[in-house]
């Protein structure tokens, strides 16, 4: 049983206890509200990671994607290119072959402007209306070019080819100017991506050292939520055992007084009974305890 110095001493802890209880679970909830701010920060950064890191896999399959394309049009372009060296090549020995020929045969007239008057007097006829006496005139005249052309033989020949050549090697050209511009367009675009995917991994690097301080605070609060925790339990398990022991002294204690007032009771009971026996006069407090003791023995 305890005295009354211990049980003041218990309330008193008790007292104190709760106070600390209340001031521990008002911390256990700030502590868990921040806890649970920095998880979801860490989550949150987390989905912006994994979002830039799929934009960065579409950026390199795009970017590669390009890049690929781009070597098959700088294959045909100097494919083309290749064309165009063979081609001026084989113009260069054709005009040194078309030189030795006009030297040979001394002829001083250029077939290219022989066949462009030929071509104009008869582009004539088709579309001017001219008199029947002009258009033999014409006729003559063009007549007599084509002749002088023919003469020329092997050396219109040879100009004819160096023409025709002239002509693919221009096509060429044109073609190889436009693959080229597509080539400019293509890199400036893989480039794009290029950076594009710089800057995205840079930012995927910075978001996940974001994600490490975040989840670093986490863990920070988890230990402490963890810690208070701990303290909160210790003190409900030793106001737990304080009640215990108070309850068990004010058990103890209801047991003796009891006890005490039995043996009060059995003691004027005792007297009542003596009384009895003398035939001595009752009270109303005597037969009311008459009446306890009986109760009791039943």
């Amino acid at each position: 049983m305890l005295s009354e110095s211990e049980k003041k001493e218990l309330v008193k802890e008790l007292a104190s206890l709760r106070k600390e209880i209340q001031s521990l679970k008002k911390e256990l909830n700030e502590i868990d509200k921040q806890k649970e701010s920095w998880f979801n920060e860490k989550n949150e950064i987390g989905k912006k990671i994994a979002e830039l890191i799929s934009e960065v896999k579409e950026s390199k399959k795009k970017r590669n994607k390009i890049t690929d394309n781009v070597k098959e049009l700088k294959k045909k372009r100097d494919a083309l290119n290749d064309q165009i060296k063979e081609k001026i090549e084989e113009v260069k020995k054709l005009r040194s072959e078309r030189d030795a020929v006009a030297k040979k045969k001394k002829i001083k007239g250029s077939p290219k402007l022989i066949k462009e008057k030929i071509e104009k007097l008869e582009m004539s006829v088709e579309t001017e209306a001219m008199s029947f006496e002009q258009e033999q005139k014409v006729m003559k005249k063009i007549k007599e070019l084509k002749k002088e052309y023919e003469g020329m033989g092997e050396f219109a020949k040879v100009f004819d080819k160096i023409s025709e050549l002239s002509k693919d090697i221009d096509k060429l050209k044109k073609e190889a100017k436009k693959l080229h511009g597509n080539i400019q367009t293509e890199a400036a675009e893989s480039q794009r991506e290029h950076e594009s995917l710089i800057e995205k991994s840079k930012e995927v690097d910075e978001l996940k050292k974001k994600e490490e301080e975040a989840y670093k605070k986490f863990f920070e609060f988890k230990q402490k939520f963890v810690e208070t925790n701990t303290k909160l339990k210790e003190k409900l398990t030793r106001i737990n055992e304080i009640n215990k022991k108070l309850e068990e002294d004010k058990k103890e204690k209801s047991k003796e007084k009891k006890k005490i007032e039995t043996k009060k009771l059995m003691d004027k009971s005792e007297e009542v009974e003596d009384k009895i026996k003398k035939r001595k006069k009752l009270t109303t407090e005597d037969l009311l305890i008459f009446q306890k003791a009986q109760m009791k023995e039943d």
